[in-house]
C-alpha cells in the first residue's frame, strides 16, 4: 500500500543532510512551506544551498533559516526588498554567497531539471555580468546565453490538499514554483493544509501527480517525530 504521509514535519525533514541543495517554494510568503522550514531549523542541517524566488521576508520562514546561519549559498531572482534585512546583513558581511538569476531563467532552470533538459539558451542576461563565464550563441540574429538546469536533493513546497499517494492541488497564487520544484528534486516534501482521502481530489484538478512527491505532511501536525 502506497502511503507517503509523514507523521510530523520533524519526521519529514529528519534525513536532510548538511550541504544539501534544497528548493523552497513560495513567492514572498505566498506558498512558503513555513512549518517545514521551521522543522529544518530545529533539525540543524547547515551549509545548505537554497533555491528560492527571493531571500526571505522579515524574520520568519526562509529569513529565519538564514538568520540561524544554516545557509552557505542562495540562488534567487529577487534578493533585496524592504524587509530582506537578514539577507542584506549577511551578504554585506560576506557570510553568504549569492547566485543572482533572472526570474524567468530561474523558473526555466528548475523546470529544465525536472524535464531532463541538459541546458537551454536564453536572451535574458546577455551582455551583463550575469552572462560572465557562460557560453553565448547567436541564433537567428539574436544573442543568447546558455543556462544550466538546477537539480536539488530536496524540495520543500506547500500545497492546499494532498492525499496519501502524494497527489497535490494548490490554492491560487500559492501554486507558483511548487509544481516545477517537485519535478526537479530527488525527494519532494509537501506541506499541505489538509490530507484528504483517495479519490477526493478531482483527477482533472490535480496539478502535481504523486509520482513527483515522496512525502506529504499536514502543516499543523505535531512537531514531534
Amino acid at each position: 500500500m502506497i502511503d507517503k504521509i509523514s507523521p510530523s514535519v520533524d519526521a519529514a525533514v529528519a534525513d536532510i543532510p548538511d550541504g544539501a541543495t534544497i528548493l523552497i517554494g513560495g513567492f514572498g510568503t505566498a506558498g512558503m512551506p513555513a512549518a517545514l522550514i521551521d522543522a529544518l531549523i530545529a533539525q540543524g542541517a547547515r551549509d545548505l544551498v537554497i533555491v528560492n524566488n527571493n531571500a526571505g521576508n522579515g524574520d520568519t520562514g526562509l529569513a529565519a533559516l538564514l538568520k540561524a546561519r544554516r545557509v552557505r549559498k542562495i540562488i534567487c531572482s529577487f534578493p533585496r526588498q524592504a524587509d530582506s534585512h537578514v539577507f542584506d546583513a549577511l551578504y554585506r558581511a560576506g557570510e553568504i554567497e549569492l547566485e543572482l538569476t533572472p526570474q524567468g531563467n530561474l523558473a526555466e532552470r528548475i523546470r529544465a531539471a525536472g524535464a531532463g533538459i541538459g541546458g537551454f539558451f536564453s536572451p535574458t542576461g546577455y551582455g551583463t555580468d550575469l552572462a560572465a563565464g557562460k557560453e553565448t550563441r547567436l541564433i537567428d540574429g539574436r544573442h543568447y546565453v546558455l543556462e544550466s538546469p538546477i537539480h536539488a536533493d530536496f524540495a520543500l513546497i506547500k500545497a492546499f490538499h494532498g492525499d496519501r499517494w502524494g497527489n497535490l492541488v494548490y490554492r491560487k497564487t500559492a501554486r507558483n514554483f511548487g509544481p516545477i520544484m517537485a519535478m526537479a528534486a530527488r525527494c519532494t516534501i509537501a506541506q499541505v493544509t489538509r490530507v484528504v482521502e483517495l479519490g477526493e481530489l478531482d483527477p482533472e484538478a490535480i496539478v502535481t501527480p504523486g509520482i513527483f512527491v515522496q512525502r506529504v505532511v499536514q502543516g499543523d501536525a505535531a512537531c514531534n517525530a
